[in-house]
């Protein structure tokens, strides 16, 4: 049945809301419901919509908004600071997944030659920035050290496929001169995108500033501008949208834009996952069987590739791990890269069909891997150390050499630890001795060791961590972080694991909700922060300050006291 455009986005629309609410009841992931709908009304389902050209048409608007706002709240210079271990961590997954999969895909199956098992093993080293993202960014993990390497692994992945995509075309007549036009296309966008967010942008948003429609409008048009500069190019418009985020990402309106952008990107991203399910095509048994093998490759090759050398580079079994599993499926892209393959007669539609059963199953099944990823280290953790493997903690027991316990112990270093500890160093410098603080950054680990602070790697939720470290013969024991940090734990069950172990220590622990601040006295906690209290304090101060006009005052004072301040977390 044909219909007009307007009714196809609003059969997809209700579906994908009505399945939504069915597993948002049965707790189930969105994703995989977006997916579900899509199939369901597509040519493979009841087939309500069955032309889904013009949804996917619109859904692509929808992934470049999507990667536009991740842009706009990446920090480049802290995932800069991991370069190199991102670097490494890329290389070896991409070269390792490829040479892996041409010889299982060649000698094994299901490719017919070895210009089709060249095609699937990129297909299969490719992984979804869209999934991966949005789960991360819902997540809230995307500025996590984990989090930062599985995005820049994305990043390099795209560059990779985009590269090969370059020399599709002559795959059977290989030549450099296609490669090095393709690399050359990735610096020119690259290029234009850097000077004219660095020279024209500021200048114009500055003279649409007082009107907040201009500046949406504008963020937009610049997202979409520089999208379709690399559409142009022959490019990934998607990697044009991310790269046009970050460009901008520290202008003052970025808050403003991602605010105004939000509801307008859920829409087209409903659209997005909605024309995906659509290509998801009727099983067979040969189809199910050969996925089955795919996704088992796919995943053995990410721990086996991703794994290693972030081990190597002693980043503990946790941010080894952890981009393993987020980077457990299969790209977009590598549909797209198989389609062309199939086009030029490289690839047949037996692997098309393969490789998109691959997607769909992978779609779904890294969703709750990603949603589940601290359960699953927990499981894996204790195989790894059955094979030898040290952790860092490990690492750190044998070199303590039964070093005695510490008064103070922090548990995690986010930034309210990190401020406290500047503020130790600034008036009771006495004291650095005397804390031991608790965190799986390995980052912060180096720093924390420049500093002359000692500290231990591992879990804080873990009870053996914790008697690792001292927590059971210390005198103060704080943890600052807030609820929606801690993985597995709240605060709450925090305390009362705490005051098992150490049942004479004064133990400090954090309240988001003015309602929890009972139940932790109630729990036998020493005291309980709210930092909302003393923001609203601190605000009200600001208040009297400017109504006295001792603003200028207040400001010099605060600044008084940033002035000198070396912070590990700024």
């Amino acid at each position: 049945m044909e219909h007009g455009l307007v009714t196809d986005i609003a059969i997809c629309i209700i579906a994908a809301w009505v399945v939504a609410v069915i597993s948002q009841v049965a707790r189930q992931p969105l994703l995989l419901a977006y997916l579900v709908a899509g199939f369901a009304v597509g040519p493979h389902g009841f087939q309500w919509v069955t032309n889904p050209d013009s949804i996917q048409t619109i859904s692509e608007i929808g992934l470049s908004l999507l990667l536009f706002m991740i842009g706009l709240e990446i920090d480049l210079k802290r995932m800069l600071s991991a370069g190199h271990v991102i670097t490494f961590t890329a290389l070896a997954q991409i070269i390792g997944c490829t040479v892996l999969g041409w010889l299982v895909f060649n000698f094994i199956g299901p490719a017919q030659n070895k210009l089709e098992a060249v095609y699937l093993a990129i297909a299969a080293a490719m992984s979804s920035t869209v999934i991966i993202v949005k789960i991360l960014y819902d997540k809230r993990e995307l500025e996590t050290l984990a989090g930062r390497i599985t995005l820049g692994v994305l990043v390099l992945q795209d560059v990779f496929v985009i590269l090969f995509l370059a020399i599709q075309p002559n795959l059977k007549n290989p030549a450099i001169t296609p490669l090095v036009l393709a690399l050359g296309k990735v610096i020119l966008l690259l290029s234009v995108a850097f000077l004219t967010s660095r020279f024209a942008l500021p200048k114009i948003f500055k003279q649409i500033a007082r009107l907040p429609e201009l500046v949406l409008v504008g963020a937009l048009a610049w997202c979409l501008a520089l999208a379709g500069f690399a559409g142009w190019l022959g490019l990934s418009t998607a990697m044009g949208a991310l790269i046009a985020g970050m460009m901008i990402s520290t202008f003052p309106y970025t808050l403003d834009v991602v605010a105004r952008v939000t509801s307008i990107r859920d829409f087209f991203v409903t659209l997005f996952f909605v024309g995906l399910g659509m290509e998801i095509p009727l099983p067979t048994w040969s189809y199910i069987l050969w996925t089955l093998f795919v996704c088992l490759f796919l995943v053995a090759s990410r721990f086996a590739t991703v794994f290693p050398p972030l081990y190597l580079m002693r980043q503990g079994f946790r941010v080894s791990l952890l981009p393993a599993i987020n980077l457990s499926q299969l790209s977009e892209l590598s549909l797209v890269l198989l389609a062309l393959g199939l086009k030029s007669g490289d690839v047949t539609p037996n692997t098309v069909g393969i490789a998109a059963f691959s997607f769909a199953f992978l779609a779904v099944g890294s969703t709750y891997g990603i949603l589940k990823s601290e359960g699953l280290l927990r499981a894996v953790t204790p195989w790894l150390r059955k094979l030898e493997l040290k952790d860092l903690d490990q690492d750190a027991k044998e070199n303590s050499g039964g070093e005695k316990s510490k008064r103070i112990c922090l548990l995690g270093f986010s930034w309210t630890a990190s401020s406290l500890l500047a503020e130790i160093e600034r008036n009771r410098p006495d004291l650095i001795p005397e804390i031991v603080v608790i965190d799986f950054n390995p980052v912060v680990h180096e720093k924390l060791k420049a500093r002359k602070v000692h500290a231990v790697y591992g879990d804080i939720t873990a009870r053996d961590v914790l008697h690792h470290a001292g927590a059971g013969h210390a005198e103060f024991i704080i943890c600052s972080l807030p609820n929606m940090v801690l993985k597995g734990a709240d605060n709450l069950k925090m305390l009362r694991q705490l005051r098992e172990l150490n049942p004479e220590a004064k133990i400090i622990v954090h309240a988001e909700l003015l309602a929890d601040v009972p139940k932790l006295y109630a729990a036998d906690a020493s005291y309980v922060t709210a930092p909302r209290l003393l923001e609203a304090a601190d605000l009200l101060q600001v208040i009297e300050a400017t109504e006295q006009n001792l603003l200028d005052q207040k400001r010099q004072a605060q600044q008084k006291l940033l002035g000198d301040r070396r912070e590990i977390i700024p």
